[in-house]
């Protein structure tokens, strides 16, 4: 599959666009590993919610884009190896002309294929899984389905966490957040929306996650110091918004 890629720029930030207004990712030229669009950092709150300091060690990642989630990683969790999987050649070789996706195939191993085939043939494990795989009408298509989630359950690791981004600007997210919920016998939690409508998931079926938002805040701290990602605005959203009953943030 190819797409049609337009890379911009305003304000000091590059953007990958498939033919239209959708931004598809972003980086700000002057910190390149450093995470731009608020959703990519919902994200990374994932990174909170083991106590294992070596977590993750093994992840996929399903779309590219503008690899802005493969360079954090890959920057800031040395331990981890990454599996990136992107349906079109075009949006990896953007990545790297563009976006300075690093070229390691000891850490990094990037797959040229469609995201729902390869976590239905794989018989690898993984720590975590992020979904952020859209076309150029965001359409999410396959890596919405039931199957899709199911499969992605059986392919994580006791301690595996699945972080999917819904899009919720169009359609709504309800429908696909009850397709994860159903997959995952409810041990999911959508984050409150960013700015942008982006409304991130998380679903575990392994490990039990009971952590408080104070030592939430504590290790968003600690965080924030060793990687430069804030992630107590996307604390504060999850507090106000009342997701986490008695303070307390349960999968």
């Amino acid at each position: 599959m190819t797409f049609p890629i337009d890379i911009c720029e305003e304000a000091g930030v590059r953007t990958l666009h498939f033919g239209s207004d959708w931004i598809q990712g972003a980086m700000r030229i002057a910190r390149p590993w450093h995470l731009e669009l608020d959703y990519t950092k919902d994200m990374m709150a994932s990174l909170l919610l083991r106590e294992d300091a070596r977590f993750p060690r093994k992840v996929l990642l399903i779309g590219l884009g503008a690899a802005s989630l493969t360079k954090f990683l890959y920057r800031n969790c040395p331990q981890a190896k990454l599996a990136v999987v992107e349906i079109a050649p075009s949006v990896v070789a953007a990545a790297r002309q563009f976006f300075k996706l690093p070229d390691d195939p000891k850490r990094i191993n990037i797959v040229i294929g469609d995201g729902a085939e390869f976590i239905a043939s794989t018989r690898q494990d993984y720590d975590l899984i992020l979904v952020d795989g859209f076309d150029a009408e965001a359409r999410a298509g396959d890596l919405d389905t039931r199957p899709f989630y199911d499969l992605c359950r059986a392919r994580l690791s006791s301690e595996g966490i699945l972080v999917v981004n819904l899009l919720g600007l169009k359609r709504g997210f309800k429908s696909s957040y009850a397709r994860i919920e159903e997959a995952f016998d409810g041990r999911c939690l959508a984050f409150p929306s960013c700015d942008s409508g982006n409304v991130i998931t998380f679903a575990t079926a392994g490990d039990p996650v009971c952590v408080s938002l104070e030592a939430l805040r504590e290790e968003a701290h600690r965080l924030k110091k060793s990687t430069g990602l804030n992630l107590l605005p996307t604390l504060s959203r999850l507090e106000e918004a009342q997701s986490c009953a008695g303070g307390v943030f349960r999968l």
